[in-house]
C-alpha cells in the first residue's frame, strides 16, 4: 500500500511534523468524523422524509405520470431507497464524495434496489441529461438533504437553482417542499459576550476595548449551538418568534442576495443584542409533515424532544447593541445571499418594501418570501412578485477590528469571564515581585494587563517595578490587535508585543534581561484537545536559557483528569445504526468502524460538553501531571491504573480535561466544575472543549454491553517528541 508524507504543524510542540501516512488517511478522517451516523440515528428526520416521499410519489402517480426521482447528496442512498420502495419508477442518486458513492452502490445492492436506483458520482452541476447522459430523462421529484444549521450554508440554494433549471421537468414535486426560517430577538450578556470584549473593571484593573472593536459587526461565521442547553436565565426575550422568510422548493429557486424586513413590536424593554434562529422543513405542500429544529424549550412537557447534532440552532449577533422599548415599532431585517444569513435592526421606513417577494394575490414562480408583519402565514399562502428593481446588492458584514478573526466565540466568552480573571489576578499577586521581568506566553491574553495592574498596585507612585512586561503573539494579526488594546489603555509603551516563536526570542528582544516570571493561561488558538495547550511547557523549555535561576512560572503545573460518563445523547454520533427505517445500512456502519479503527478509536475527540448532558459514573481521577517548573522530559511519561464506577448507568466513555495549578492554593479547571451527588449530573467549563474517548462498546455494541461494569482500567503514554497522549481505557466487570 502506498504511503505519503504529510506536513502538519504540531499544536503541542509547535514544530512542523512530517508524517508517513496511508494514502487513504484523509478518506478515513472524513468518514470517521462525519455526521452520517448522527443523521441515520435521527428517527424524526428519517420518518418525516419517508412520509413526505411517499406523499410526493403518490401525487405524481395521481397525475398519471412516471415518478422519476432526483436525489442530490444521497449519502448512504437512504432517501432514494425510500423513494424506490414508495413506488418511484426510477431514481438518480447523486453523490460527489467517491467513497460514499461507492458505499451507496453497495448499500442499495444489499437492499435489492439496484434495478431502480442509479448512483452518479458527480457534483449535481456536472450531471448531464440525454440518451448518452448521466440521466436518461429529467426528473419530476426532487429530494435533497443539503442543509446545515443555517439552512443555506452548504450551498443549498445554488444547487437547487441549477438542478431545477437543468435536471427537472417543467413541474416537479419537492421533498422537502418548503423551509421556514424563524428568529427571536433577545438580550443576553452571556451570548453577547461571545462577540464583544466587555470592559473589565477589577480593583486597579480597568481594561477598555478600542471603539473600533465595540462597533465592529464581526464575522459572518454562524454560531451554532444546542440552544436547549442554555439556561432560561441566560437571556431575556425581547420579541415574539418571527417568521423571517420561506423557501419554496417546488418553485424555481434563485440564489441572488435578498433582504427580508419583518415589522414587529418588542414584548419587553431591554438591550437588543442577539438573534436566536432556527428553521422548519415541511415535507408536503399542506404543511402536515414537519421536521422542526426549534429548541427544546418550545416542546410541550409531554412530547419527547428529537436529538440531532447535525442540525442545531443559530445565534446571530447584531452589529451593535441597541436599546428597545416595549411596544415601539421596529424592523428586523434578515439578509441572505447564496451561503450566509445576517440580521440588522432598524426603525421601519414608510417606503420600505417588505422583501423581494411578498404576500399578495397572484401566485408566481418564486424562491423566497417573507412571512409578513405578523410573523406567521399559512403554508399555502400565495405570493406576489416585487419589481426586479428591488434587487439591491448586499454588503456582507466583515470584521474590521481583527478581534473576530483572531478570537473565536468561546475565546471571547473566556476573556469576558470575570471570575476566571479574578483567579488570575489573585494568582499573579502571589507570583510577581517588584523587580520582575515578565513574559506572557498565550495567544491574545489579557494577563499582561493584570501583570501591569498588580505591579502598579504594589507601588501606586511608580510603574518602574514592572518596567519589563513582554507578551508573545503567534501572528501579525494578533500582534496588531494586542498592540491596539494596549494603546487604547495607555499601555503601549509599557507592554511590548513580540511576534515570534518563543524559541526565536533573543536577548536583544528582552533588552538583555532574563525572564524572572513566565506566565500563561495557557491558551493557544491551534489547540483542539486539552493537552494541546502544553505548548506552554514546550515554550518554557525553549526559553530555558532566557530564564533566571530562581524564575517563577504560572501555572506551576497542569494535571490531566479523567471521568467515566453516561451521555444522554452524544453517544449516538459513534454508534452503529444497523437497520434504518427498514433498510440495512450496516455497510455504512462497517465503513465508519474501519475508519475509526484506522486510528481514531484509540484517540479522544474534542466536544464542548456544556452542550451535551451527561452523568458522572465515577469520581474524577488525576492520571498525569506536567510540571512547568521543569523542562519537557526526553523520555515517555506513562500512567497506569484503574478507577471505580460509583454510580450505575450506561457507560459510554471517558472525558479528559486539564486542571491548572496557578499557585499552590489557586487552581482552574477546564473540565468538570461539579457533579450532583445523587445522580451525577455534570456541569462543565463552558469556554473550551473537553476530550471524549468512546468505549468500544459504543463503537461496536455487539462486542460488549455498555452496562454492568464495576471499574475502568487505563494506560496513558505522553510522548514528548510528538506532544501527544496515547491512551487505552478498558471496562472491567
Amino acid at each position: 500500500m502506498m504511503k505519503v508524507f504529510c506536513g502538519r504543524v504540531n499544536p503541542t510542540t509547535g514544530s512542523v511534523d512530517w508524517l508517513e501516512e496511508d494514502e487513504h488517511y484523509d478518506y478515513h478522517q472524513e468518514i470517521a468524523r462525519s455526521s452520517y451516523a448522527d443523521m441515520l440515528h435521527d428517527k424524526d428526520r428519517n420518518q418525516k422524509y419517508y412520509q413526505g416521499i411517499r406523499a410526493a410519489v403518490q401525487r405524481v402517480k395521481e397525475r398519471g405520470q412516471e415518478a422519476i426521482v432526483l436525489d442530490i447528496g444521497t449519502g448512504t442512498g437512504l432517501l432514494s431507497m425510500m423513494a424506490a420502495t414508495a413506488g418511484a419508477d426510477f431514481c438518480y442518486a447523486i453523490e460527489v464524495f467517491k467513497p460514499m458513492a461507492e458505499a451507496a452502490v453497495r448499500i442499495i445492492q444489499a437492499n435489492g434496489l439496484s434495478d431502480k436506483i442509479k448512483v452518479i458520482n458527480k457534483h449535481s452541476t456536472e450531471v448531464t441529461v440525454g440518451s448518452d447522459g448521466d440521466m436518461k430523462q429529467r426528473a419530476n421529484i426532487l429530494i435533497t438533504e443539503l442543509f446545515d444549521t443555517e439552512l443555506i450554508g452548504e450551498g443549498a440554494l445554488p444547487s437547487y437553482e441549477h438542478a431545477q433549471r437543468n435536471l427537472m421537468q417543467g413541474r416537479w414535486e419537492a421533498v422537502p417542499h418548503r423551509a421556514t426560517v424563524y428568529a427571536q430577538l433577545v438580550e443576553s450578556r452571556r451570548m453577547w459576550g461571545w462577540n464583544k470584549l466587555f470592559p473589565l473593571q477589577m480593583d486597579s484593573v480597568d481594561i477598555r476595548p478600542p471603539l473600533a472593536m465595540q462597533s465592529c459587526p464581526g464575522t459572518l461565521s454562524v454560531c451554532d449551538v444546542q440552544l436547549g442547553q442554555m439556561s432560561p436565565s441566560d437571556f431575556t426575550k425581547l420579541s415574539d418568534i418571527l417568521c423571517v422568510f420561506r423557501v419554496d422548493f417546488s418553485q424555481q429557486v434563485n440564489s441572488y442576495a435578498v433582504s427580508h424586513p419583518v415589522h414587529f413590536t418588542p414584548i419587553a424593554s431591554g438591550a437588543a443584542q442577539v438573534i436566536l434562529s432556527w428553521w422548519d422543513i415541511d415535507m408536503d405542500p399542506e404543511g402536515k409533515i414537519t421536521c422542526s429544529m426549534k429548541p427544546s424549550w418550545m416542546y410541550p412537557a409531554s412530547q419527547s424532544v428529537p436529538w440531532r447534532d447535525h442540525w442545531m440552532q443559530c445565534v446571530y449577533f447584531l452589529p451593535e447593541e441597541r436599546p428597545v422599548k416595549e411596544g415601539e415599532e421596529l424592523c428586523l431585517t434578515g439578509h441572505q445571499d447564496d451561503y450566509c444569513v445576517w440580521y440588522t435592526l432598524t426603525e421601519p421606513r414608510s417606503s420600505e418594501s417588505p422583501t423581494m417577494y411578498r404576500l399578495g394575490g397572484v401566485e408566481v414562480t418564486s424562491l423566497l418570501y417573507n412571512c409578513g408583519d405578523t410573523g406567521s402565514i399559512p403554508a399555502t399562502a400565495p405570493l406576489q412578485k416585487v419589481s426586479e428593481l428591488d434587487q439591491v446588492p448586499l454588503d456582507r458584514p466583515a470584521c474590521q477590528c481583527g478581534a473576530h478573526i483572531t478570537w473565536n466565540r468561546t475565546r471571547f466568552g473566556e476573556l469576558n469571564d470575570q471570575h476566571r480573571m479574578e483567579l488570575y489576578r489573585d494568582a499573579l499577586r502571589k507570583v510577581l515581585t517588584p523587580s520582575c521581568v515578565c513574559l506572557c506566553v498565550s495567544d491574545g491574553s489579557l494577563l499582561p494587563f493584570l501583570a501591569h495592574s498588580v505591579g502598579t498596585a504594589q507601588n501606586p507612585y511608580t510603574c518602574s517595578m514592572m518596567k519589563y512586561i513582554f507578551t508573545v503573539e503567534s501572528s501579525s494579526m494578533s500582534q496588531h490587535l494586542m498592540e491596539k488594546l494596549f494603546q487604547t489603555n495607555e499601555l503601549g509603551d509599557k507592554i511590548q508585543v513580540l511576534q515570534k516563536s518563543p524559541a526565536g526570542i533573543t536577548a536583544a528582544d528582552l533588552h538583555d534581561k532574563k525572564i524572572s516570571a513566565l506566565i500563561g493561561e495557557p491558551f493557544f488558538t491551534t489547540s483542539l484537545l486539552p493537552w494541546h495547550n502544553l505548548y506552554f511547557w514546550y515554550s518554557r523549555t525553549a526559553l530555558s536559557d532566557r530564564l533566571t535561576r530562581d524564575f517563577t512560572v504560572l501555572p506551576l503545573r497542569a494535571s490531566l483528569y479523567v471521568l467515566a460518563v453516561e451521555f444522554k445523547d452524544l453517544w449516538r454520533i459513534r454508534s452503529p445504526c444497523g437497520i434504518c427505517e427498514g433498510f440495512d445500512v450496516s455497510i455504512m456502519d462497517e465503513m465508519i468502524k474501519d475508519s475509526l479503527n484506522f486510528r481514531e478509536s484509540q484517540e479522544a475527540e474534542p466536544h464542548p460538553l456544556w452542550e451535551y448532558p451527561c452523568r458522572a459514573l465515577s469520581d474524577p481521577t488525576k492520571v498525569m501531571t506536567f510540571d512547568f517548573r521543569e523542562p519537557v522530559p526526553t523520555e515517555d511519561m506513562k500512567s497506569e491504573g484503574s478507577f471505580n464506577l460509583v454510580r450505575s448507568g450506561e457507560s459510554h466513555g471517558v472525558v479528559l480535561w486539564m486542571e491548572y495549578q496557578l499557585t499552590e492554593d489557586i487552581s482552574l479547571s477546564t473540565g468538570l466544575l461539579c457533579a450532583s451527588e445523587e445522580v451525577g449530573e455534570c456541569q462543565w467549563y463552558p469556554h473550551s472543549k473537553q476530550g471524549v474517548y468512546f468505549f468500544s462498546s459504543v463503537l461496536d455494541p455487539q462486542s460488549a454491553p455498555t452496562h454492568g461494569f464495576k471499574s475502568v482500567t487505563y494506560l496513558l503514554t505522553f510522548d514528548p517528541k510528538l506532544g501527544d497522549i496515547r491512551m487505552c481505557f478498558t471496562q472491567v466487570s
